[in-house]
C-alpha cells in the first residue's frame, strides 16, 4: 500500500501539471466547452481519476460476477439471483443511509471501500481454498455463489451512487455540463482497463480467484485517491447548487431518518420519473442481457474443457466489457455529450429509448450470439456515455437527502428492482424450453419479450419528457425540485 499511496500521490501531481497546460485546456474547451478557471478543470480531472478507479474495479468485477456464479451455481439461476438481490441489498441501503446521517460523505466513501475491499480478500481466499473454481461442480446449494452475486450487485448500487451523490453535491448545473462528460470519459477508460487487465490469463492464474484480491487492493487505492482529492481541492470548488427557493425549507426540516429517502422517492413525481427512466431501461436490457449470457454460457459449455470454463467464460465477458468501454469512449470523444449541451435535456433523455427500440427489433430479426453481443455493447455504451451523465445532472436541483438517500433507493428500486422484474420475464425462457423444446421455446420467448419491451419503451419516453421538463423549470426558476 505504501507504493500504491506513492503512485496515487504522484498521479495527483501529474494531473495538476497536465491540467495546467494550454494543450489540455484547448482540448477540453473544444470537446466540452470552456471551464471557468484552471481550478475547476483540476477539480473535475481529479474526480475523473477517482471515477476511473471506481469503474475499473466495477467492470473488473462484473465479468467475474457472471462467470463465477455460472460455475458455482449455474446460468439458469441467474434470473432468480437478480430477483432476490434487491431484498438482500435493502438492509445495506438502510445501513448506508444511516452512515450518511452520521458522517461526512467522503468518510462514508472511505468506509464503504474498506469494507468491500476486505470482503473481496475473503472471497478470493475462499474461492482459492474451499471452492476451487477449476473443479467446483455447479449447484444451487452452493451458498457462496449467491453471496458473491449480491456482493458485486451491491457494489454498483452503493459505491457508484455515493460517488455521484458526492459529486453532484459539489457541482453547479453549468459546470456539470462541462465536467461530467470529462468524468465519464475517464470512467470509460476504467470500463476498458478493468475487464482488459483484471483477468486470469493476464497473470497466468488458473482461475479468476486471485484477480479478486488485486481488485481489493485497487479499492483501497481508490479510497486514498478520494482523500487526496478532498485534501487538495480549494474550498471554493467544493460548493454546489445553492438555490434561493427551497433552501430555507431544507434547513428548517427535521433530522432525516434512514427511510426518508424511500419516502422522498414515492412522494415526488420528479423522482418517480427518474426511477422510471432507469427502470424501463434496465428491464428491457435485462431481457437482452440474459439472452446474450445464456447463449454465451451454452456456447462455452460445448466448446471448452470444464476446468477452464470459468476462466474462458470470464474472458469472453471481459471482452464484452472492453468493447463496451471502447464504444462509449469513442462516443464521448466524438462529442455525443454535445447532444445534451446543445439540444437540451429532453433530446438527450429520449435518444436512448429510441436506440434500444432499434436493438430489440434487430434481435427479434436475428436472434444469434453475435448479434446479442453487439446489441449489448451499444446499448450499454450509449447509456454510459450519454444517458447516465444526463440522469446524474437531474439530481443537481435537489436537496442533500435526495442526492444521497433517495438516489440510493432509486438505484436499488430503479436498477436492482427493475432487473428483478426483467428476470421474472426471463424465467419464462426456461419454462417455454421445457414445454416446447429448446429451439421453439427460445423463439417464442424472443417474440413475447419483444412485445413487452416495446410497451415499456413507450412509457419510458413519457417519463423522460416529464423529468426533463421539471429539471429545466427548476433551473430557470432557481429552486430545488424536491
Amino acid at each position: 500500500m505504501g507504493l500504491g499511496a506513492l503512485a496515487v500521490t504522484f498521479g495527483i501531481f501529474f494531473i495538476d501539471f497536465l491540467v495546467g497546460t494550454d494543450f489540455f485546456s484547448f482540448i477540453t474547451h473544444k470537446i466540452w466547452g470552456k471551464f471557468d478557471d484552471r481550478n475547476e478543470l483540476k477539480k473535475f480531472a481529479k474526480l475523473a481519476a477517482v471515477f476511473f478507479c471506481v469503474i475499473c474495479v466495477y467492470w473488473g468485477l462484473r465479468p467475474l460476477k457472471d462467470s463465477i456464479f455460472t460455475s458455482v451455481i449455474g446460468i439458469d439461476y441467474q434470473p432468480l439471483a437478480k430477483m432476490l438481490s434487491p431484498f438482500i441489498i435493502m438492509p445495506l441501503v438502510i445501513l448506508y443511509s444511516k452512515l450518511i446521517d452520521m458522517f461526512p460523505r467522503n468518510k462514508v466513501f472511505y468506509v464503504l471501500l474498506s469494507i468491500y475491499g476486505v470482503a473481496a480478500l475473503i472471497f478470493s481466499l475462499i474461492f482459492t481454498v474451499w471452492f476451487d473454481l477449476t473443479t467446483v461442480i455447479a449447484s444451487p446449494y452452493n451458498f457462496l455463489g449467491w453471496a458473491w452475486y449480491v456482493y458485486v450487485e451491491s457494489f454498483g448500487s452503493l459505491v457508484v451512487a455515493l460517488f455521484w451523490g458526492f459529486t453532484t453535491d459539489i457541482t453547479v448545473p453549468t459546470a456539470a455540463k462541462r465536467g461530467f462528460p470529462l468524468i465519464y470519459l475517464f470512467g470509460q477508460f476504467g470500463n476498458v482497463m478493468g475487464p482488459l487487465v483484471m483477468r486470469a490469463e493476464r497473470f497466468g492464474f488458473a482461475s479468476n480467484a486471485p484477480v479478486i484480491a488485486l481488485l481489493a487492493i485497487l479499492m483501497f487505492v481508490t479510497g486514498f485517491l478520494m482523500w487526496v482529492f478532498v485534501s487538495t481541492t480549494p474550498a471554493s470548488q467544493l460548493k454546489g447548487y445553492e438555490a434561493k427557493k427551497g433552501k430555507k425549507e431544507e434547513k428548517k426540516g427535521k433530522e432525516a431518518g434512514f427511510l426518508d429517502g424511500l419516502k422522498l422517492l414515492f412522494s415526488h413525481g420528479y423522482l418517480i420519473a427518474i426511477t422510471g427512466i432507469i427502470m424501463f431501461y434496465e428491464i428491457v436490457v435485462t431481457i437482452l442481457d440474459f439472452f446474450f449470457k445464456a447463449a454465451a454460457a451454452e456456447h462455452f459449455r460445448r466448446t471448452v474443457p470444464a476446468e477452464i470454463f470459468e476462466k474462458s467464460f470470464g474472458a469472453y465477458l471481459g471482452d464484452y466489457g472492453v468493447w463496451t468501454g471502447i464504444v462509449a469512449t469513442l462516443c464521448v470523444l466524438f462529442g455525443i455529450n454535445n447532444i445534451h449541451r446543445k439540444l437540451g435535456t429532453a433530446v438527450s433523455l429520449v435518444l436512448l429509448p429510441t436506440l434500444v427500440g432499434v436493438a430489440v427489433l434487430v434481435l427479434r430479426l436475428s436472434p444469434t450470439l453475435q448479434a446479442a453481443f453487439w446489441i449489448m455493447v451499444f446499448s450499454k455504451a450509449v447509456n454510459y456515455a450519454l444517458n447516465q451523465p444526463t440522469i446524474k445532472q437531474l439530481y443537481i436541483p435537489t436537496t442533500k437527502d435526495t442526492k444521497y438517500k433517495a438516489q440510493a433507493w432509486i438505484e436499488m428500486f430503479g436498477s436492482r428492482g427493475s432487473k428483478a422484474l426483467g428476470s421474472t420475464i426471463n424465467l419464462f425462457r426456461g419454462f417455454l424450453k421445457s414445454r416446447m423444446g429448446a429451439q421453439a421455446g427460445v423463439a417464442l420467448f424472443v417474440t413475447l419479450s419483444t412485445g413487452v419491451s416495446f410497451g415499456l419503451i413507450a412509457v419510458w419516453f413519457l417519463a423522460a419528457i416529464y423529468a426533463a421538463k421539471q429539471y429545466n423549470k427548476a433551473i430557470a426558476e432557481d429552486r430545488v425540485v424536491c
